[in-house]
């Protein structure tokens, strides 16, 4: 419900995430700068996701949102008040705790590459998981660039539905050039895209929003297993490929403790086709294994393949980033060496 100051807030927080953009927008590949500009874009300007954007104008945007952010880099972050209460931007916790009688929550934190996130946003609902505060939000007042549809931060999980919704319309349109077969289309043809898209988009969010709400469940699973010095790892990265590879681990070990089982004991075939949708890169590199045991699956029905190496990964996963704490704490300097790390035989789970 807007407040006195509402809009202030919602331009501070705005300030606050121009701010970060500044400093780490244009950090990433061309392509994906692009596409990311492209779907903020549409955000900001409430185009409707399956409208085409006007490239004229689009290509003027992006000019001025840049120059906006040559005048922002040295910026200081600005306190966020509440009423009459002043927050700093990172006191999560108060601040929620401020606006959620008022039917809003608030993200910030750091994400991959050490980019801060923040956000506002309509609250939908708040309840517990597994010992954790999870909020959903839905309509975003202010974001940044990067809008993770859902994180870990500060002992609660953050489920952005907005944020989610654009991602998922974004794989569906890139995926839509080719319609090549593979696990995204069957994944879209479980939710019924071909009959009725937007009403499978909302199946989709409201489905997928479930697996995100998973993963995070066993980032926090994970926490006590490694303990504060795999943050202290993570912080020490000055390179991205290593962050990349430890990131990989660690995902692999909270989907193993969680977002697997639990799809796999519901029999949850959409969200499970999109799971491996997007299992790529290092990840799926380091773990053939669960891309055989969906293969297996696929061809024969049977859910055991999935099951054993689930099993079997969360074991190996955790062995693995106890390997990469052990290698950061006998040499600080180690970077090198955990970036290389998957090119051990014995890192790959076969």
């Amino acid at each position: 419900m807007p407040f006195t100051g509402f809009w202030q807030l919602v331009q501070s927080v705005q300030r606050n995430c121009d701010i970060a953009d500044a400093r780490h927008a244009r950090e990433t590949t061309l392509c994906n700068y692009l596409l990311e500009m492209r779907e903020f874009y549409r955000w900001e300007h409430e185009v409707p996701l399956a409208r085409a954007l006007p490239r004229q104008e689009l290509g003027s945007w992006i000019t001025q949102r840049e120059a906006l952010w040559d005048g922002l880099q040295d910026g200081d972050l600005e306190p966020l008040c509440v009423e009459r209460h002043s927050y700093d931007a990172f006191d999560v916790a108060a601040i929620n705790a401020a606006l959620m009688p008022r039917g809003l929550v608030y993200g910030g934190g750091y994400g991959r590459f050490g980019k801060p996130n923040f956000f506002l946003a309509q609250l939908e609902r708040s309840e517990q998981r597994g010992g954790l505060r999870v909020f959903v939000s839905g309509c975003e007042y202010a974001r940044d660039l990067t809008a993770p549809p859902a994180a870990l931060q500060g002992g609660a999980v953050f489920l952005r539905r907005d944020a989610l919704r654009r991602w998922l319309w974004d794989k569906i349109e890139i995926w839509g050039v080719r319609k090549s077969d593979g696990a995204l289309k069957s994944a879209l043809d479980s939710y019924g895209f071909a009959a009725d898209a937007e009403q499978a988009l909302e199946r989709m969010s409201e489905q997928e929003s479930e697996t995100l709400i998973l993963h995070e469940l066993g980032e926090a699973m994970a926490e006590p297993l490694l303990g504060p010095a795999w943050r202290d790892l993570i912080a020490s990265f000055t390179g991205r490929r290593a962050e990349i590879v430890a990131r990989a681990v660690r995902d692999n070990l909270a989907d193993c403790l969680s977002t697997l089982p639990r799809l796999i004991e519901r029999e949850a075939a959409g969200s499970m086709h999109f799971y491996f949708a997007n299992f790529e890169g290092v990840r799926s590199k380091v773990f053939p294994l669960l891309t055989r045991a969906y293969r297996d699956w696929r061809e024969s029905g049977s859910l055991a393949p999935l099951r054993v190496a689930a099993k079997t990964g969360s074991a190996h996963w955790h062995q693995a980033a106890l390997l990469l704490l052990r290698l950061h704490q006998a040499d600080p300097d180690a970077e090198q060496s955990i970036a290389a790390w998957i090119e051990d035989p014995a890192a790959v789970l076969l």
